[in-house]
């Protein structure tokens, strides 16, 4: 996933380096590279934020067994 976010960057930095002014390569970087990079992690990144973490409950039980042992 990172690749693709990497090789966008890499061809927006060359498209900005190669602008006429430091305006325009602002502007490049900006519009055409951080918000539409951002929006893609964002995006790609969602199935990581919609999963829920079993961690949580996972040491709650760890907490009760270890409270009392002569549960087990």
């Amino acid at each position: 996933m990172y690749i693709v976010a990497i090789g966008w960057a890499y061809v927006i930095l060359m498209m900005a380096i190669t602008a006429s002014s430091v305006g325009k390569a602002l502007a490049i970087v900006i519009f055409l590279g951080a918000l539409p990079i951002s929006l893609f992690v964002y995006a790609v990144g969602g199935r990581k934020r919609r999963v829920p973490s079993t961690t949580v409950p996972d040491q709650v039980a760890d907490q009760r067994n270890a409270a009392d042992p002569e549960t087990d």
